[in-house]
């Protein structure tokens, strides 16, 4: 019982790796990519709305210096003095001193007056400012102020005198604390969203899998009880797509098993009861023989007989079974010759036609003049075939006392025919019958591999066998096979 426990939990713990497996991969090739294209989404957002935010303050600090400096281009042909009054007027009545900054700087980088009062501040170090003195172009600076560790953004222009000096620049300068924080709020939003979606990502898909992975663990099961044995169990299905198919495949296979199980025991069970028949007709005769010094000669040629007759049947049955295997391993060979199919064919309705007689069955050939051509095949296994079709016709079909035989040239076919008299097949049966180990409702001797090893034979020939109910009772068997070299 322990053992059992012991076995029942290592095959649960195997289960639970398996599946643990099976999800390791899903987050690695489903919810890995997925979070990562989410994190790069939400990098590419932010980063976009930081360069339209950052772009636009650009442009319109820019275009507000080259207002300003065009405005100022009036006073710099004034004096000094003009032009130092007219810069603090200008920056005292600036409007938007609350969000901007406006500085102006002479050419030695010395703050000469801001909005927010004549000394506003510390001169400004940043590289914007000694990049408009130098060049003479509009400067911008994107960055901590070095004053105060803000981050800024300022926009530094050039003011130029008549004779092309720079005498001073026309300074912007705003916080990005706002925008940063509109930049962070956006993030976070892209942030929440990207989560969202992961996790609808994650609940929708690990529903998928679990509607994957349980049913695979129920086939895994039904599989290995199949394995161990159980054969004939069915799993039980809820979906109709692949999960289905397997299911319904292993399913089949599973009675597949089960019915050739069941036809390999009843093969066994036949087989020992059709040895056990003859043999106990040998044993008891040579018994018989043996235990009297004086028989009546009648009575010992008639133990002879059957002891002859019985030893042929353990012949056929060991024939049988050495062709079957061969069959099985694919070892069957053909010994292939030029063959009067038809001399064979009249040879063996002859030679069995005798032993029928003996049974109160009439053997009859149906004449025709067709001109049968020679063909290649294999002679002795044609007669096998034929003998074992006979065989069964007088089994199955001996209580009509009559079996028919024909052999035609019908096209680029030679086709043997031969029916019997007897009860004919049941419908249900006649697609199962060539089958090996099946012997149907028949309660006539034989192992059930008659047919399959002949069906075999002649398709090693090219041929066909097929067997069908006889229009007024009885079974007509047919054998085709091909009038030219293949």
């Amino acid at each position: 019982m322990r053992s059992q426990k012991k076995n029942q939990g290592s095959e649960q713990s195997k289960h639970a790796i398996h599946l643990k497996g099976l999800q390791g991969r899903w987050l690695t090739h489903t919810v890995g990519p997925v979070t990562a294209l989410a994190g790069i989404c939400v990098i590419l957002i932010t980063a976009a709305f930081a360069a339209y935010y950052y772009s636009n303050m650009q442009a319109d600090l820019k275009h507000r210096a080259r207002t300003t400096t065009d405005f100022f281009a009036n006073y710099i042909g004034q004096s000094y003095n003009e032009y130092y009054r007219s810069c603090i007027s200008y920056a005292r009545a600036f409007e938007d001193k609350n969000s901007i900054e406006l500085q102006f700087i002479n050419a030695g980088g010395r703050m000469v007056a801001s909005s927010y009062g004549q000394w506003g501040g510390q001169n400004p170090t940043t590289d914007d400012v000694k990049k408009a003195i130098q060049n003479g172009q509009t400067s911008v600076f994107v960055g901590d102020d070095p004053a105060t560790g803000e981050r800024i953004m300022a926009v530094s222009s050039p003011m130029i005198y008549t004779n092309g000096e720079v005498i001073g620049v026309l300074r912007y300068v705003t916080s990005l604390r706002t925008v940063d924080l509109q930049l962070v709020g956006v993030a976070l939003v892209a942030l929440g969203v990207a989560l969202f979606f992961i996790l609808v990502v994650i609940l929708s898909n690990r529903y998928y899998i679990r509607s994957i992975l349980e049913p695979v663990a129920d086939i895994t099961a039904t599989a290995k009880r199949i394995a161990g044995g159980s054969y004939g169990v069915q799993i039980k299905s809820h979906f109709d797509d692949e999960i289905g198919d397997l299911a319904a495949t292993i399913n089949d296979m599973s009675n597949k098993i089960n019915q050739n199980e069941k036809l390999q025991t009843e093969f066994i069970s036949s087989l020992s009861h059709e040895l056990r028949t003859p043999l106990t007709a040998i044993s008891g005769w040579s018994e018989t023989l043996l235990s009297y010094e004086a028989l009546d000669p009648e009575e010992t040629r008639r133990g002879m007989a059957i002891i002859q007759k019985e030893s042929h049947r353990l012949t056929e049955m060991v024939t049988e079974l050495l062709d079957f295997t061969r069959m099985e391993d694919g070892r069957m060979t053909l010994n292939v010759e030029m063959t009067d199919v038809r001399g064979e064919f009249e040879d063996t309705v002859y030679m069995y036609g005798s032993r029928l007689r003996q049974e109160g069955v009439t053997l009859k050939v149906l004449d025709n003049d067709d001109d049968i051509p020679e063909i290649p095949c294999d002679p002795k296994r044609m007669r096998q075939v034929l003998l074992n079709i006979l065989d069964n016709a007088a089994k199955h079909g001996g209580d009509g006392k009559q079996i028919d035989t024909s052999m035609r040239l019908e096209g680029d076919s030679i086709v043997i025919r031969i029916r019997d008299y007897g009860p004919g097949i049941p419908e249900d049966e006649l697609p199962l019958v060539k089958k090996k180990f099946y012997k149907g409702s028949s309660k006539a001797r034989g192992t059930g591999i008659g047919l399959a090893v002949c069906d075999e034979i002649v398709e090693m020939h090219g041929g066909s066998l097929s067997l069908e109910n006889a229009q007024g009772g009885g079974t007509l068997v047919t054998v085709r096979l091909p009038a030219t070299e293949q």
